[in-house]
């Protein structure tokens, strides 16, 4: 059982690396890290290339926020909670609480049945209801992960276009 939590965590950790670099590549990455910069002065590109280094180390120390650095994560994923029902273990407390039942009203066997496919019903619907809220913990935290990686990328770009700019560039 913990060999199963720890694969659930490792699964959702590189779900959101996965998530965050296809982010990175796609979304605000690739196309916001490759921007055009245009040397207004007429600058070498030695002088361009000394200059967009520069500008790497200040947008990095004013954003906090290193685009070289692989992605990390914030907070840790979500717990998994402790398996609830399920539906065998629902069917067989339902079976004893029906057979108690059935006892008392004169026919243990047709109480331990009807005992047993209640109990499993129920057991199953706890079971997906856990499912379902851990899925969309994940999901929620997935989501809260990518939104601060994407929110440092564009404060680094925006200092780092702002520092270019500084510099007689244009920047687009």
């Amino acid at each position: 059982m913990n060999f199963q939590k720890n694969s659930h965590r490792r699964l959702g950790v590189s779900l959101v690396f996965s998530l965050l670099l296809v982010t990175f590549c796609i979304g605000t990455g690739w196309a916001q890290s490759e921007m055009i910069i245009y040397p207004s002065k007429g600058q070498s590109q030695e002088q361009t290339e000394k200059d967009k280094f520069e500008c790497y180390g200040w947008a990095k120390q004013h954003s906090g926020f290193d685009p070289m650095a692989p992605p990390t994560t914030s907070a840790p994923p979500p717990q998994a909670e402790a398996k609830q029902g399920g539906v065998v273990k629902g069917a067989a407390r339902g079976a004893l609480v029906g057979v108690a039942a059935g006892a008392i009203a004169g026919n243990a066997g047709k109480g331990a049945a009807i005992g047993a496919a209640s109990g499993g019903l129920v057991g199953g619907m706890r079971r997906r209801d856990q499912n379902t809220r851990e899925q969309q913990a994940q999901k929620q935290w997935e989501q809260q992960e990518v939104s601060k990686y994407t929110q440092g990328r564009n404060e680094y770009n925006r200092a780092f276009a702002a520092c270019m700019e500084g510099r007689n560039y244009t920047v687009k």
